[in-house]
């Protein structure tokens, strides 16, 4: 599933990263905790979280991610955002809380890819 499917459903607004809304979505992942991210999040999953700050960025360059996702009405830091653009990162925005747009995401097909991935290492 691609991202701009993902907004479209969600009514997401987009921060940064609006040239790469095509990006294939594989999986979800939710997370305030950077290290879990780091340790857990699975290359193409769009991450959901509270964070604002530009580590989120570098963490999501990382991890090669989808993209990520501000819920609860937050927003980018204004460092965030020039960083976004900078490495072509998207970035997208609701208004729901994390269970909400979880539960949305799952209901759209998107599962955590963590099964697939334990199974791969087997």
């Amino acid at each position: 599933m691609r991202l701009e499917e993902i907004r479209q459903a969600l009514d997401l607004e987009v921060a940064a990263g609006e040239e790469r809304l095509d990006t294939e979505v594989s999986s979800g992942y939710a997370s305030d905790l950077l290290s879990d991210v780091l340790a857990h999040g699975l290359p193409g999953a769009l991450w959901v979280t509270r964070q604002t700050h530009a580590n989120i960025v570098a963490v999501a360059l990382m991890k090669k991610l989808a993209g990520i996702l501000l819920v609860h009405g937050e927003k980018p830091q204004e460092d965030t955002l020039l960083k976004a653009r900078e490495e072509h990162v998207p970035v997208l925005c609701s208004q729901m809380p994390s269970f909400e747009v979880i539960g949305r995401m799952y209901g759209l097909g998107l599962g955590s890819g963590q099964v697939n991935a334990q199974t791969a290492q087997k």
